[in-house]
């Protein structure tokens, strides 16, 4: 039981730093800032890589969430 503690609150944090990290890709999005969405586009997939590699998230998620944020932050900047 111990355990199962210890791995819920590291997998809370990861699952945490990488959400945040995709929810500041998207308000920038939707504020059409295009530098910042950039930027925050590249701590996103860090963030969702080390999820990976922690074990948090499993691979194909990680890629279509990537690709998902890819394709919207391409948009929004073909746009301008």
């Amino acid at each position: 039981m111990r355990v199962t503690a210890r791995k819920t609150i590291k997998n809370k944090k990861i699952k945490g730093v990488f959400r945040s990290a995709v929810k500041l890709t998207k308000e920038s999005l939707a504020a059409d800032k295009v530098e910042d969405a950039q930027t925050s586009l590249k701590a996103a997939i860090k963030a969702i890589d080390k999820a990976v590699q922690k074990k948090v998230l499993k691979k194909n998620t990680a890629a279509r969430k990537k690709s998902r944020l890819n394709a919207a932050v391409k948009k929004v900047a073909l746009k301008k």
